[in-house]
């Protein structure tokens, strides 16, 4: 399908960039990313630099400005998330930014005549456990960016799920540090394989949406390089992304923004992290304080409460209050980055779409990555022959859920009509503007009520809208199979209360269940949700928000076309009491409060095994069509590097993927350690099939930071490695002694 009429960007301010005849220095492709830099910065004036480290918020006539931009780039700003103008005379591209963690996002429709792949959400894609995979969907995102013209995306997003019920829990990469920075560091290298900047964000401790623009993240330097920002370091260490995105909220008593510990110590001298830091749209709150803190670019005049870089940062230079090579500094790094990932010498061209060229990667990452989690009486997958199905509830006859906010695409097919209002719906003021309509259910078609008729032709396929249980009921007791579609919305800027369901699903699921045995339940959710009615269904499928080919996906799980390889990136409680703070914490709008992270590092599954609670179902936890032995642990430690390799087989009868996981637990003189995820390899296996396994740990998960040496400290001693298919199934075990061993952070 080719798109007509797609609306486009420039590229640059002032029209084409222009270049002189005579070739440029800084264009020698034979120099590094960081001499070109410097031959182009030593070209540029103060007020050039200064252009460079500020952007403008994306704008259109429906999103009004607080503050009007220079009437010269009002042309540009439409359509963009942000916009950062290029110098001609230098032959500097400008910055044209789109929101893009699930695809190129287009909330409220700033674009008309856009729509784009829906690609599931990024909880979706941990749990496929597929590295690889997870760098097809970014590179597929890329490409699909570069044909719009733009050449920076704000995605790579990846906080740790401190808080399950938080409303951006959808977009982020689940509870564990490795799994996160595995994960979204693929899909970031993938984004910037088509020569596009990605970001990671948010950086760090944006765990909760309940007043993210005021709270204090509160937790000590140890536990937060063990958890939130250990995840971030493996995915800048594995991506090398173009820019790192900081955060709205405080953490320990200073804004994310201008957080020199966070900004300078942590990612730019520990971690000698080389491009730019730019802010979140409305995070900057000073100009001396975020420059000299490390913020290189303040990406939103006219969103934040007031500009800060551009004049203001002009006059810290004058006064002396910001120096020079400060500046220079935030310039080089930009302009690092632009030639590093290629915006220079493969600038983005606005191509016409083929809207359908990457929805097979949408359906195979929503295939991978639903999680089968429970199969009574071996119900799955259905046979085609069944004669009467029902299909019930959640809008199952116009699409698939997909979650709101900045990361929400319009996708290929939509119209009006897939859209839902949500009551009480909250929405960001910015001035007395609406920034962000946020109370609308979008779904994504096709629906899966189709895909389920096409691959059951044969079969009497009818549907209920689940309005009323009752109504519902009586339809299910006169089919065969009841596929009851039960959803949870999350978006942007607000908290889901509770894990259980909203609305009065789960008296839906009891009253189908009641009527009919042979119940199936399909989850829409962006995180873990209660199922008070678990023990009266027959299975239980979690589809997240499942995308653009999630209908298919369902489908083809549904009737075995695709054997289940999803396995749970985050953990499934039994209830809100079990989590760390059974209320979300909050204040009064607009007054700030403290969020004590109380569990330190062991964020999810190590809270559970810390505090000897037992969940719904455990991080990892994943089922299958087929069965997996996983035998034979042995482990080597050699030079500092540990390895564990295990035997798995396929035992049973059908081919099937199976994610072997290897957990530690150090040594510890009053056995209060817990076991962490130091690797994982997913492993496709035909029947009958064996295959050794070898998977090398993560050092940093077999140690501690230490705060007073500034340092990573393997203690010596006796540590026990663990392997098996979830946390808490872990049937392989064996001890290995480790010599002590430190190492820079």
């Amino acid at each position: 399908m080719i798109a007509a009429g797609m609306f486009f960007l420039p590229l640059s301010a002032g029209g084409e960039t222009s270049r002189s005849s005579a070739p440029l220095p800084w264009m020698n492709t034979a120099l590094g990313a960081d001499a070109r830099a410097d031959l182009l910065l030593a070209q540029m004036t103060e007020d050039e630099q200064l252009e460079m480290v500020m952007g403008y918020v994306g704008a259109d006539q429906r999103l009004p400005y607080g503050r009007p931009p220079p009437e010269a780039l009002k042309p540009f700003l439409p359509g963009t998330a942000g916009y950062v103008p290029g110098i001609p005379r230098l032959g500097i591209p400008a910055l044209v930014e789109s929101d893009a963690g699930l695809g190129i996002a287009n909330n409220s429709r700033m674009r008309p005549l856009d729509q784009a792949t829906a690609f599931p959400s990024g909880v979706l894609t941990a749990a496929t456990w597929n590295p690889a995979l997870a760098q097809q969907v970014g590179a597929a995102i890329g490409t699909e960016a570069r044909d719009r013209g733009f050449n920076v995306l704000l995605g790579g997003a990846m906080n740790l799920a401190r808080e399950p019920r938080g409303g951006r829990t959808f977009e982020y990469a689940g509870e564990d540090p490795l799994l996160a920075g595995i994960i979204a560091g693929a899909e970031v290298s993938g984004v910037q394989s088509q020569h596009i900047v990605s970001t990671v964000k948010h950086f760090a401790l944006n765990d909760q949406e309940t007043g993210r623009t005021v709270l204090n993240a509160v937790i000590d330097e140890a536990a937060a390089r063990e958890s939130d920002l250990l995840a971030f370091e493996i995915a800048v260490e594995r991506s090398d992304p173009g820019a790192v995105m900081c955060a709205y909220n405080r953490v320990n008593g200073t804004y994310a923004c201008e957080n020199p510990f966070l900004l300078t110590n942590v990612l730019k001298t520990d971690w000698k992290y080389p491009g730019w830091v730019l802010s979140d749209w409305g995070a900057v709150h000073s100009t001396q304080d975020s420059a000299n803190a490390g913020l290189d670019q303040e990406s939103a005049a006219g969103f934040d409460a007031k500009d800060y870089f551009g004049p203001p940062l002009k006059q810290a230079l004058a006064d002396g209050s910001v120096s020079p090579a400060r500046l220079h500094d935030m310039v080089h790094r930009i302009l690092r980055s632009m030639i590093a990932k290629g915006l220079f010498d493969y600038p983005a061209e606005k191509l016409t779409l083929d809207l359908e060229a990457n929805r097979p990667t949408a359906q195979k990452d929503a295939e991978e990555g639903i999680v089968l989690l429970k199969n009574g009486a071996k119900l799955l997958p259905l046979s085609r022959s069944v004669p009467r199905i029902a299909v019930i509830g959640a809008h199952a006859d116009i699409g698939v859920l997909s979650g709101g906010g900045s990361s929400q695409v319009v996708p290929v097919g939509h119209s009006t009509a897939d859209e839902f209002p949500v009551g009480g719906a909250i929405q960001v003021m910015r001035n007395g503007a609406k920034i962000f309509p946020r109370g609308t259910e979008l779904f994504d078609p096709p629906s899966p009520l189709l895909a389920i008729r096409a691959l059951a032709p044969n079969a009497t396929v009818a549907y209920d809208s689940g309005e009323n249980a009752q109504t519902a009921a009586l339809l299910a007791k006169q089919c065969d199979v009841a596929i009851v579609f039960a959803s949870q919305w999350m978006a942007e800027g607000r908290d889901v209360p509770t894990l259980g369901l909203p609305g009065e699903q789960d008296e839906l699921i009891e009253a189908v269940a009641a009527a009919n045995p042979r119940t199936i339940v399909v989850l829409e959710t962006g995180g873990p949700v209660l199922m008070p009615w678990l023990a009266r269904v027959s299975a239980v499928l979690e589809a997240w928000y499942a995308g653009s080919g999630g209908a298919a996906a369902i489908a083809r799980v549904l009737f075995g076309d695709v054997n289940p390889s999803g396995k749970l990136p985050l953990t499934f409680p039994q209830g809100d009491d079990q989590l760390p703070r059974p209320v979300i914490p909050s204040a009064a709008p607009g007054m700030p409060f403290d969020v004590n992270y109380i569990e330190g590092a062991d964020v999810g599954y190590r809270w559970f095994e810390r505090k000897n609670l037992t969940p719904l179902f455990p991080f990892g936890f994943g089922l299958s069509y087929t069965t997996f032995r996983i035998e034979g642990l042995t482990a080597n430690a050699m030079n500092g590097t540990v390895s564990a390799s295990v035997d798995i087989t396929n035992a049973g009868t059908v081919a099937g993927a199976e994610t072997v996981q290897l957990y530690a637990s150090p040594p510890d003189d009053n056995g209060s350690n817990v076991s962490r995820l130091v690797g994982f390899s997913k492993i496709e296996l035909k029947p009958g099939e064996k295959r050794r396994v070898t998977i090398v740990a993560e050092p940093r998960l077999l140690a501690s930071f230490d705060t007073a040496h500034h340092a990573w400290r393997m203690a010596e001693g006796t540590y026990r490695l663990s392997a098996g298919d979830s946390s808490a199934a872990l049937g392989q075990a064996i001890d290995v002694h480790l010599p002590a061993r430190e190492f820079a952070p």
